[in-house]
């Protein structure tokens, strides 16, 4: 293996390193939203209040492209990528109104 290989396979050690900790990352920061959401389901379960909140979920998704683009992430990613977690969260308020 020349140096220059060596070096390749470091960089990318690395990188792949790096990916680790920010899937760790967010795995833990999932959960702890999670967290507060099902508090929340519980609390709009408690005094039953629908489980979800259009006007509110249209806020996060106009903030979350704007941090997005100023993160230099593509928006649509960030929009599909809340949009999928909203619903995620529904279903989990939906329960609490069982």
């Amino acid at each position: 293996m020349t140096s220059d290989s060596h070096r390749a396979a470091a960089l990318l050690r690395e990188h792949r390193e790096s990916i680790d900790r920010l899937d760790a990352i967010l795995v833990f920061t999932l959960a702890e939203r999670f967290k507060h959401t099902q508090a929340v389901g519980r609390l709009k379960a408690a005094h039953d209040l629908p489980p979800s909140d259009p006007a509110r979920e249209a806020a996060q998704i106009a903030r979350l492209e704007a941090l997005a683009k100023s993160a230099d992430l593509d928006p649509d990613f960030a929009r599909e990528f809340l949009n999928f977690i909203i619903a995620e969260v529904i279903r989990h308020h939906q329960k609490h109104q069982s």
